[in-house]
C-alpha cells in the first residue's frame, strides 16, 4: 500500500459510515450538474459519497488493486492529480443529465484503472480471481459497457457518462504528462549523482515490489550498471529514489 492509497481508501470508508446513520450528508453534498455554479465545492464532495456497500467495496477494492503501483511509478502529486481530475472530468461529463445527481469515487477510479493500463497495457488482470485479460482489453471492455448503458442500455442508476468522463480525464492528463516528461528528455537536467545514491539504488529489493514496478526497477537499474548514473533520465531517478526512500 501507498500513502495516498490508503488515506483515500481509508477517508472513502469513514465518510460512508458516517453517511450510514446521516443520509442527509449525500442530499447535501452529492454533485448535481444543474447546481455547479451554486455548490462548486461538490464537485470534489460528491467522490467520496456511496450509495451502498456494493458501491464502495467495488470502488475501493478496484483502488487497492490498481492504485499503488500507480502512484509509486507516478510519484504522489501526479497520481493525485490524475485521480483529482479523473474526478472532476467525470462530473462535468454528467452535465449530459443535468438534473441527476451523481455520488461516489466510480469516476475518480475509472481513471485510475485507465493509468494502469496506460503503462501496463499487457499486464493479465484476473476478473473474480479467475478470468484472465489484459489491462488494455478490460479498459476496452469497461468502455463499451459505459457507451451502451449511457445510449442504448436499459435505465439501471449508474452513472455511465462520468465513468467515460473519468477515462477522459486521466488520458487527458496522461497525455499531458508524457509529453511534458518527453520535453525534459530532450532538454535534460543536469542532476548529480553521488556514490551513496548509487549504491543505495543498487540496494534496493526487488522482491518486495508489485511485477510491474519490479520489471521497471530491473531495466532501470540495468541500464544504471550498464551505462552508468548519467545515462539515466530526471525521471528513472525520481522512480529510483521513490523506492530507496521506502
Amino acid at each position: 500500500m501507498t500513502r495516498w492509497v490508503t488515506t483515500l481508501i481509508v477517508a472513502n470508508l469513514a465518510i460512508f459510515l458516517l453517511t450510514l446513520s446521516n443520509p442527509i450528508l449525500i442530499r447535501e453534498f452529492a454533485f448535481l450538474p444543474v447546481e455547479i455554479l451554486v455548490r462548486p465545492w461538490t464537485l470534489v464532495t460528491y467522490m467520496f459519497l456511496h450509495g451502498g456497500w456494493s458501491h464502495i467495496l467495488f470502488n475501493m477494492i478496484g483502488l487497492f488493486f490498481f492504485g499503488p503501483p500507480l502512484e509509486t511509478f507516478l510519484g504522489e502529486k501526479r497520481f493525485l492529480l490524475l485521480y483529482g481530475i479523473s474526478g472532476l472530468a467525470a462530473a462535468v461529463l454528467s452535465g449530459v443529465s443535468p438534473f441527476t445527481p451523481i455520488i461516489g469515487a466510480s469516476g475518480a477510479v475509472y481513471g485510475v484503472f485507465l493509468g494502469f493500463a496506460y503503462f501496463w497495457p499487457k499486464q493479465m488482470i484476473y476478473i473474480w480471481g479467475v478470468f484472465p485479460i489484459q489491462a488494455r482489453w478490460l479498459v476496452v471492455i469497461m468502455t463499451g459497457l459505459s457507451l451502451y448503458g449511457g445510449f442504448g442500455g436499459a435505465p439501471d442508476g449508474i452513472a455511465h457518462f462520468a465513468h467515460l468522463g473519468g477515462f477522459l480525464g486521466a488520458w487527458l492528463y496522461l497525455r499531458w504528462a508524457v509529453q511534458k516528461a518527453r520535453e525534459n528528455v530532450s532538454r535534460p537536467e543536469v542532476v548529480k549523482v553521488s556514490r551513496s545514491d548509487i549504491e543505495r539504488w543498487k540496494a534496493i529489493d526487488g522482491e518486495r515490489l508489485h511485477d510491474v514496478n519490479r520489471e521497471e526497477l530491473d531495466r532501470i537499474q540495468s541500464k544504471l550498471s550498464g551505462e552508468g548514473a548519467s545515462a539515466l533520465t530526471p525521471a528513472e531517478k525520481a522512480f529510483l529514489d521513490r523506492f530507496s526512500d521506502r
